[in-house]
């Protein structure tokens, strides 16, 4: 078995050096010298991750838990740990720093051990797997023997990747890069893999299983979701048909993504996360019924929510019911979903992601009458496109989305084959990475948000504005409570939590500015929805903003 050491080693290895290939080198060095056993742990633990993806369980190890575990292995008060904690870069950071200043007292065990990598996997999961009243102290109890197993390193490391805040700058397509070149297969085979399974590190476990032969034989399953194909925001639709020429555009509804699966009768939904969504859904799983009865089938579509005259309601609505747990079938009829189809991907056993978009939608509409599909037109000219958009935003939808007709299905790519048109007050999908208590009527509640946004590169998280506006009392009081679960650091005043609530904030513009390490802030960002449908790896990212930042000047001056 592995010494957990030796991961944390190799990640400080890849947090010291910004080169790309470095990094990939040094990954794939390590895991294919790993035992099979141990490389989908690895795999996890370097990108941040504690669980697979799919995996419905949680560790919901928050700042006070191990605060707690910290305050029992240095006896330390809660005054003399925040002045240790004030100063460091983050949790792990802290965490370190105070078993540096305080002798650590540890668990007793028969055995002198040292910690190894399934072992730290094996503790992950008889935390998530903890439920009922007394959970906490057991979950509290269970990190202490943990971090008794671990030296100061490693307990820095634990620290950061309980948190996901691993700060390395090793991202998922690094990850692929370093999968390929360990076990010489194709980056562009890992890739396809990891999108048709949405697991990176099983993928990671089949290449060194079985090699590229393994990996070209993955095909969808029903029941096990793929990552979605992602549209690209456009400025206009001139800019849209500059690049295709000829597009299918659809409506851009403004609703909750799903992925509908359905064989022998049984149908579940999951949303862009890949999370299973089907039981607070019974009224979409029906009418999914309705149109395929009992066929196997994988479809891609859209559900909003809609008012007693079948208009669509504010996406608002739509996250009402998905955090409704209980009392569902009243939730349903008081805010009824509709659900719209726009693409299918397998039929009857059938993949069809590589069959070109027109193909894929001509056979949705042989299948399935017009009434469950998300409207279509081909358009050609600028005018067509425009009126169609005009119907759009008449019947109350948020825009258009374009797509390449000859374009294949490219489960969780973002690039130049489907384009998203919103002629509306610019919004951004960012990431809430701290808050502040309120003041006045707003005291009780975390209330001003610090909203960040992604490198592409680094997969780290710059922050590029903060907001109070746009939430009601009763969304500041559901937002407190899940930043609380979430935090990691808390002075009184300022909480730091992990990345992993997205919201979408309405601007003004986006300015330079030097408060902010990432350069930029917005003006006048409030937020406008909280997208549950939507993972912090989906967030904006900060290249994409310079990008939109330099566009505000083709219309205007610059100095």
């Amino acid at each position: 078995m592995t010494d957990f050491k030796e991961l944390v080693e190799l990640a400080r290895k890849i947090s010291m050096t910004t080169s790309r290939n470095e990094k990939i080198e040094l990954v794939s060095s390590f895991i294919k010298e790993l035992p099979e056993d141990e490389v989908r742990h690895a795999v996890l633990f370097l990108l941040g991750r504690t669980l697979p993806p799919g995996d419905e369980r949680h560790l919901d190890v928050n700042w006070r838990a191990l605060l707690s575990v910290l305050k029992r292995m240095t006896g330390a008060d809660n005054e003399q740990l925040f002045k240790i904690l004030v100063q460091a870069v983050d949790i792990g950071d802290g965490f370190k720093k105070a078993l540096e200043k305080f002798e650590p007292k540890r668990q007793s065990f028969l055995f002198e051990q040292k910690l190894t990598i399934k072992e730290v996997s094996s503790y992950y999961n008889k935390i998530a797997s903890l439920r009922g009243a007394k959970s906490r102290k057991y979950k509290e109890d269970l990190l202490f023997s943990l971090f008794s197993l671990a030296d100061k390193d490693e307990a820095e490391f634990l620290a950061r990747n309980l948190t996901g805040e691993m700060r390395i700058g090793l991202h998922e397509g690094l990850m692929e890069e370093a999968i390929a070149k360990a076990f010489q297969i194709p980056a562009r085979l890992v890739r396809r893999a990891v999108m048709l399974r949405g697991d990176i590190s099983e993928i990671a476990v089949l290449a060194k299983r079985g090699g590229a032969k393994a990996l070209e034989s993955i095909r969808i399953e029903v029941f096990r979701p793929l990552k979605p194909m992602l549209a690209t925001d456009a400025d206009s639709i001139e800019e849209v048909l500059r690049e295709l020429k000829r597009a299918s555009f659809e409506f851009k509804l403004d609703g909750i993504r799903l992925q509908m699966h359905a064989k022998g009768g049984r149908i579940r939904a999951f949303t862009r996360r890949l999370s299973d969504v089907t039981q607070s859904l019974p009224d979409i799983v029906d009418q999914f019924s309705e149109i395929f009865g009992s066929r196997e089938v994988v479809a891609d579509g859209e559900a909003i929510a809609i008012d007693p005259e079948g208009r669509p309601l504010p996406f608002q609505f739509v996250s009402r019911r998905l955090r409704r747990k209980s009392d569902i079938a009243r939730s349903a009829k008081e805010i009824p979903l509709r659900l719209f189809l726009f693409d299918i991907l397998q039929i009857d056993g059938k993949m069809l992601i590589d069959e070109p978009y027109f193909r894929r939608r001509k056979l949705l509409e042989d299948l399935v009458d017009e009434e469950w599909l998300v409207p279509a037109r081909v358009c050609e000219s600028e005018e067509e496109a425009s009126n169609f958009l005009k119907e759009a935003l008449d019947r109350g939808h948020e825009g258009l989305i374009a797509k390449k007709l000859d374009s294949i299905y490219t489960p969780g790519v973002r690039g130049k084959n489907w384009f998203k048109i919103k002629p509306v007050l610019a919004t951004l999908d960012l990431v809430i990475v701290a808050a502040e208590r309120g003041y006045g009527r707003r005291h009780k509640w975390l209330s001003d948000y610090y909203l960040a946004a992604r490198d592409e590169e680094t997969g780290e998280f710059y922050v590029v504005g903060k907001t109070f506006k746009g939430l009601t009392d009763q969304e500041f009081e559901l937002m407190t409570q899940r930043l609380k679960e979430l935090a990691y650091y808390d002075d009184g005043h300022l909480v730091k939590v992990k990345p992993s609530i997205v919201v979408e904030v309405a601007f003004n513009e986006i300015q330079k500015s030097p408060k902010y390490e990432s350069g930029l802030a917005l003006r006048f960002a409030r937020i406008v929805s909280i997208r549950e449908d939507k993972t912090p790896e989906e967030a904006e990212t900060i290249q994409n903003l310079r990008r939109i930042y330099e566009k505000q000047f083709l219309h205007k001056g610059k100095i």
